[in-house]
């Protein structure tokens, strides 16, 4: 099990990545994004999230549920409305969940809860991001959003995947090519 001989390894270098001295260092890997990928593989998912709670402080770190935020978003309309309006567009899921137009969606929940963390002095980390499969909601939807590259402190992702060293490669959930571009990766 890669859990057993990697997450005191993965969480070290999660937090020495965070340290206020390596910053400059962080935004240079990350080619100006202020996000680090913190991976584990899908199906041990909620080990890493336990210990990530477990070993970050409350008073300097928020974790965001993205799939609790899914979950608030689907039932502002309620569900009949939703499934509605899902698949009327099910071939365009971004209309659905990250669009322009003033009314609040996904993204805009994903992103507001990253602001309270930031108006709180606090280092936002999104966990379950697995639930934004489907919703055309990338992580570089997110890591190049105007606010989060210019967050104080960086956003870390909780990020379900298989990390291929070989070819250097992010396979979200194991399967989906996944874009690391301004981002550090925690491996």
């Amino acid at each position: 099990m890669a859990y057993l001989e990697d997450h005191k390894a993965k969480i070290e270098n999660l937090k020495a990545a965070l340290h206020s001295s390596n910053q400059t260092q962080l935004s240079r890997e990350a080619n100006g994004g202020r996000s680090i990928l913190f991976t584990y593989p899908p199906n041990e998912e909620i080990l890493y999230i336990n210990k990530l709670k477990e070993e970050l402080d409350p008073e300097e770190f928020t974790f965001i549920n993205v799939a609790e935020l899914l979950v608030n978003f689907i039932e502002q309309d309620g569900w009949e409305d939703f499934k509605s309006y899902y698949l009327e567009f099910k071939d365009t899921p971004h209309i659905v969940f990250k669009s322009d137009d003033p009314d609040t969606d996904l993204m805009d929940l994903i992103i507001n809860e990253i602001k309270t963390a930031e108006s709180n002095h606090k280092t936002p980390v999104l966990i379950r991001t697995g639930a934004l499969y489907g919703t055309g909601i990338e992580n570089n939807n997110i890591m190049e959003h105007s606010f989060v590259m210019k967050l104080k402190k960086p956003l870390v992702i909780g990020y379900p995947c298989e990390y291929i060293k070989a070819n250097d490669t992010l396979l979200f959930l194991n399967f989906k090519h996944s874009n690391k571009y301004r981002c550090t990766v925690i491996e």
